[in-house]
């Protein structure tokens, strides 16, 4: 793994969040886009060297509603950044590792993405981040 790609939080409204999140930073969000597989729309800030992507469900089934539902609002996932995806996937099950999709699935901002379950990584999500080529 190369560095961490971004941290998720998951919100509620994503208007609300973002006019909250442009205040903290002091600039804009520099990307919104919606993921429908995913069922969430994001929206994409840049601190310093590190990025935040916040999450809202755009239905009740999506894994940020669920989420939402049963914690609330807050860090929803870390994200790394990898060379080669699909590698990374082989063997991270070979360490034992859970993976949630072992076939990485195209995700925001220009990346393949894949999840760990968080009962294989004390309790925190963690997706795998390639940029698409």
């Amino acid at each position: 793994m190369k560095k961490i790609e971004h941290i998720g939080i998951a919100v509620n409204d994503l208007e609300v969040a973002v006019i909250i999140y442009e205040k903290l930073f002091g600039v804009p969000s520099y990307k919104q886009e919606e993921v429908a597989s995913e069922g969430v729309k994001t929206a994409f800030f840049m601190n310093g060297p590190n990025k935040i992507e916040l999450l809202e469900a755009t239905n009740p089934e999506s894994p940020i509603a669920k989420f939402i539902a049963k914690k609330g609002e807050g860090i929803h996932h870390i994200a790394f950044e990898v060379e080669d995806i699909t590698l990374e996937i082989v063997r991270l099950k070979k360490e034992g590792f859970v993976i949630l999709n072992e076939i990485p699935k195209k995700g925001a901002d220009n990346k393949l993405v894949s999840f760990l379950h968080p009962k294989s990584t004390n309790g925190v999500l963690i997706e795998l981040c390639q940029e698409m080529r």
